[in-house]
């Protein structure tokens, strides 16, 4: 997709945010994830801190990395809409780097209003 496709969709103004600062989606996120920290589900998270390269001129700056109670960290990218570049960047993050890569999309009020979690691989 590409960024005229984004254009006549209405969508150009939702892809870009002043970085550290959260989008609606992001802040809702990480709404989540402060109550996975009570329930001790996880110890804490990042938001837009670390950033990652993936190959020459290209870096991926994922949502959050979220630390578990093991040590382990994982990277969760939020998403309204997944583009092909979004998908290549992360897939390639899943394959160069020891975390698991998640993404979150929030479900409408009619699907719940939960988050749709996937794993890329």
């Amino acid at each position: 997709m590409d960024f005229r496709n984004f254009q006549k969709r209405g969508l150009a103004r939702l892809t870009r945010h002043k970085p550290g600062e959260m989008n609606n989606s992001e802040k809702a996120y990480a709404g989540t994830l402060e109550g996975r920290i009570l329930t001790g589900e996880i110890i804490c998270y990042w938001f837009e801190e670390w950033t990652f390269k993936l190959a020459v001129d290209c870096r991926l700056t994922p949502d959050f990395m979220v630390m578990l109670p093991t040590g382990e960290l994982q990277v969760h990218d939020v998403k309204g809409f997944m583009t092909d570049d979004a998908l290549v960047k992360l897939k390639v993050m899943a394959e160069k780097f020891p975390f698991d890569v998640f993404t979150a999309k929030k479900l409408a009020q009619k699907d719940g209003g939960g988050w749709e979690i996937k794993q890329i691989k």
